[in-house]
């Protein structure tokens, strides 16, 4: 058990780093600023045990808060750095889309032009939310379209679209997670599982041609296949 910990430790001080170095990319001052964070936190509290008569006592939990609130910094400045750094890709959104968690069920690509534009489709308890990434002129008729397509089987379930952006009437990426979570919920568990069967029995545009999880890079050709939608 004891070498399991320890061949765990460095697996886990191993992702701190690179987290750091991804995040100093974008970030360069993001070394002083949890050094400060940590000085003034445990500074404040040692002060404060000088002043009651407890140095030792509040010097310790100082130092506990000290690396706290130092964790936490970096954990915020460290996912705006890595949504900074996906921003302008085609398949951020949907690198976001996989970490909704459970209660949605994710579709990439269910629509998308030979501009790769594209449109990714989620259902859960808020009805059905499209997703487009690209130019949002060319999303307005690309989002209609999916969105005709799909009135035949689901009814009056609630459609929402949302284009990532981060011009006025968009979202941007590091928000698109807590705009979806913040939709009203207008249906239950039987019935977000019965509205998702029917939109698979439809088939989308990616049915016979998986697509690579993630942002892709940039310059990458559409297959031949995908280029007529």
């Amino acid at each position: 058990m004891a070498r399991k910990e320890k061949s765990a430790e460095p697996g886990r001080l191993k992702q701190i780093a690179q987290t750091y170095t991804m995040t100093r990319r974008t970030d360069r001052w993001i070394g002083w600023i949890l050094a400060g964070v940590g000085l003034v936190t445990f500074g404040v509290l040692l002060a404060i045990g000088f002043l009651v008569g407890h140095p030792v006592y509040l010097g310790i939990l100082g130092f506990v808060l000290a690396l706290l609130a130092a964790a936490i910094v970096f954990g915020r400045r460290a996912e705006k750095a890595a949504f900074g750094q996906m921003e302008g890709q085609l398949g951020a959104a949907a690198a976001v889309l996989d970490r909704m968690g459970k209660g949605w069920h994710i579709d990439q690509a269910v629509a998308m032009n030979r501009s790769q534009d594209v449109v990714h489709r989620a259902v859960g308890k808020a009805g059905i939310v499209l997703i487009g990434e690209g130019n949002p002129n060319r999303l307005r008729s690309l989002l209609g379209s999916e969105k005709k397509r799909m009135t035949r089987v689901v009814g009056d379930v609630p459609v929402h679209d949302i284009v990532v952006g981060n011009d006025e009437g968009q979202v941007p990426l590091r928000k698109l997670r807590t705009k979806m979570l913040k939709l009203p919920r207008t249906l239950q568990g039987g019935q977000v599982t019965e509205v998702n069967d029917r939109l698979r029995a439809l088939g989308d545009l990616m049915s016979n041609m998986p697509v690579p999880k993630g942002p892709m890079p940039k310059g990458m050709r559409m297959p031949k296949g995908m280029r007529g939608r």
